[in-house]
């Protein structure tokens, strides 16, 4: 076992033979690690090169790699049956929704000295674009969004699993689908797999609600579905998106100096966002439905990828959807987006299941993201390498936390074996080994490391302070932080530079050389939610938050879409308690068309909310049919108008709602992570961090 005192007397031999290496390597480049020149045709001003030291690293990486192993070429190209033309798609708000032209930079060069080679290999793959046969009656369209559409040819019509993230990239792929195999039959049933937005999000570029509703179309989810999808995309959901700049590279510009993919596609889509209810849900560990003719097996694999997510197999054709449980990358176990820390045991489990129960006789396997597996030795191999990187990372991180390893360390310490790190499908396209084994102990032992200085510690702007202080001020921080960063120790120099920026949000020179640090680190990386985290925050340290399109996964359409008491749960976290303080009242909620009733108190600056009670003297009671709601829901329509034209009845104090509103306010999906990158107030100072904008639109 490698100690924490092993790894750290290790660092400076590590770094001097990654400097011997960058000598042999590349003493020709005119680029030198001192070189802090801004380098002609980066997309920032200010952007730099990649130094001797990060060109050293991805030289170590590329000649350690798999790449006699092309069977993901072969299988990414296989029953291609149109490319999309169009390289752009057209949001109905007028903006461009999808845009794959800006990845053509990454077919036209064999390597490029600022991305790991095994990220550039991956994101070339997923410069897939077009209808692909899975085999006859499965299609695929591929390259649209961040996850692929899938179509099934059923009785009456066509099976659709997962309609992306928007709608109008969903709209282009079942125009493309339709042009060259669809023969004009209709959608006969949605199957979302599980609870993430990219697998939901587009379902109205292909369906009608009244049709759902109706019945006419199912539309098919594993239990639980709508609880974990408004949990994990609305309740933290500002947080999360905000977040999404960093992990998914969001507004980053495509340039080999910038976002070059995002591992599990290529990006995010920013059309419109939309959520249908689910009208049939599968119960039972192994539930067997017959859709629109076609029998399928669903396999419920709840706290897996996701926490409500299923497997298909479709035994006719010997296909094997493994949803986002199998991928060709290392998943996530801690997101860095914010998520619920998966359990990766049980996700290991999950897949032996699906091996033994359908993977012995399957004959293609395919999945919510990148391309098919054929044969089934193959499928097996990739089911059985599957299953065993998520067991390993689970039971080797709990070896090494048993043998005192702590959160702070075990991201330096644990590793894959080697016979998984020569597999592509499990690297660490989506997932790393070091962020996923952190999770790991997050989700057993939690975040602290058991040193009682870090049970309550001071917030990073007041202690900050006073590290600057005792290293000699910023000065010498600047100094020496530029002599780490020319030597390319880089983890080392961001330890103090960023104390400094923490300290000293103006201090432009220290952002500047944060950024210049972080850049270097972002080229290193494999992964490329590390890589977009580095060069994102690198980015607003020299310009700011960016602004621009990007998909809102608690949009007014998701959140009309919640039950009633997921809403009024919302409200709660909506609502500040400080602007509540003293407030008492009760509420009675009824919702005659669905038969519903809620009890919404307000006490303790608390507010809670629990269905099928009421309050025998409440201080207000509102009566309005749940399909009226959802306009309030929504923001299309506010109670107190819905009250003044009478589609809502009152009895009691109508005030009581005004008291409400006022303590409501609207989350800033631009807030600021790192210092100095927004202006707080009209002078950029003064204001408090954490105060948000007051939002009046519910009664209001």
């Amino acid at each position: 076992m490698t100690t924490r005192r092993q790894f750290v007397q290790a660092l400076p031999s590590m770094g001097a033979a990654f400097a011997v290496a960058g000598h042999m390597v590349l003493e020709q480049s005119p680029v030198r690690a001192q070189d802090s020149t801004p380098l002609t045709g980066h997309f920032h001003p200010k952007g730099k090169a990649p130094s001797v030291f990060t060109r050293a690293v991805l030289q170590e990486a590329k000649a350690t790699l798999p790449f006699a192993d092309k069977r993901d070429f072969e299988e990414q190209k296989k029953g291609l049956i149109a490319p999309m033309k169009d390289l752009k798609i057209t949001a109905d708000a007028g903006h461009v929704a999808w845009d794959m032209e800006r990845f053509q930079f990454l077919d036209k060069q064999a390597d490029f000295d600022s991305i790991h080679p095994s990220l550039l290999r991956q994101s070339q793959l997923n410069n897939n674009y077009g209808l692909y046969e899975v085999i006859p009656g499965i299609y695929q369209v591929r390259g649209f969004d961040l996850s692929d559409i899938s179509f099934i040819r059923g009785k009456t019509g066509w099976i659709v699993f997962d309609p992306l993230v928007s709608a109008e990239p969903v709209r282009a792929a079942w125009e493309l689908f339709q042009k060259h195999v669809g023969q004009g039959l209709p959608v006969s049933a949605v199957i979302y797999s599980h609870s993430h937005a990219d697998h939901w999000g587009g379902v109205r570029g292909i369906v009608k609600e009244a049709d759902v509703r109706s019945g006419k179309i199912p539309v098919i989810a594993p239990r639980n579905f709508m609880e974990h999808t408004i949990a994990e995309n609305v309740y933290a959901g500002n947080a999360m998106n905000r977040r999404l700049f960093y992990q998914y590279g969001l507004l980053l510009p495509a340039s080999p100096h910038g976002y070059v993919g995002q591992g599990l596609g290529q990006a995010v889509s920013a059309g419109a966002m939309g959520l249908i209810a689910p009208n049939r849900l599968v119960e039972k560990e192994i539930e067997e439905i017959e859709v629109d003719g076609v029998k399928m097996i669903f396999q419920d694999t709840p706290n897996t990828e996701a926490p409500t997510e299923m497997n298909t197999y479709i035994p006719e054709m010997k296909a094997l959807w493994m949803a986002e449980n199998v991928i060709a990358s290392l998943h996530n176990i801690y997101t860095l987006r914010g998520a619920p820390v998966r359990n990766p045991l049980n996700w290991s489990k999950y897949i032996a299941q699906a091996l033994h129960r359908f993977g012995l006789e399957a004959e293609v396997m395919f999945a919510s993201h990148h391309w098919p597996r054929w044969g089934n030795a193959r499928i097996q191999e990739v089911l059985r390498g599957q299953r065993d990187l998520y067991a390993h990372m689970n039971n080797q991180v709990l070896h090494f936390a048993n043998q005192g390893v702590t959160i702070n360390e075990i991201h330096n310490v644990y590793e894959l074996p080697k016979g998984l790190q020569s597999k592509w499908y499990c690297r660490g396209y989506h997932g790393s080994a070091q962020h996923n084994s952190r999770g790991v102990i997050q989700r057993f032992l939690g975040f602290w490391d058991c040193n009682p200085a870090t049970l309550v510690p001071l917030s990073p702007a007041d202690s900050a302070p006073l590290y600057v202080e005792m290293m000699g001020g910023s000065e010498r921080i600047l100094a020496r932080g530029q002599e780490l960063h020319n030597e390319g120790k880089y983890l080392l120099a961001q330890e103090i530079v960023n104390k400094l920026v923490q300290a000293e949000p103006t201090n432009a020179p220290a952002k500047n050389l944060l950024a210049d640090i972080f850049e270097q680190l972002g080229y290193q990386q494999e992964n490329p939610g590390l890589r977009n985290s580095y060069l994102a925050a690198a980015y607003e340290l020299r310009s700011g938050i960016p602004q621009g399109k990007t998909a809102d996964s608690s949009s007014p359409d998701v959140i009309r879409a919640m039950s009633t008491e997921l809403f009024l749960n919302f409200l709660g976290i909506r609502m500040d308690s400080r602007k509540a303080e003293g407030m008492r009242f009760t509420i009675n909620l009824v919702t005659p068309d669905n038969g519903e009733k809620f009890l919404i108190e307000m006490e303790n600056a608390t507010l809670t909310n629990i269905q099928g009670f009421q309050a025998e003297n409440p201080d207000l009671t509102v009566n309005i049919n749940r399909v009226d709601l959802e306009q309030t829901m929504m923001g299309a329509k506010t109670l107190e108008a819905q009250i003044a034209d009478g589609t809502a009845k009152v009895t009691g104090d109508v005030g009581v709602l005004k008291k409400l509103a006022s303590t409501m306010i609207e989350f800033d999906p631009r807030f600021q992570i790192m210092p100095g990158t927004k202006a707080r107030g009209t002078d950029g100072t003064g204001a408090d961090p954490y105060e948000a904008i007051p939002r009046q639109s519910i009664a209001e």
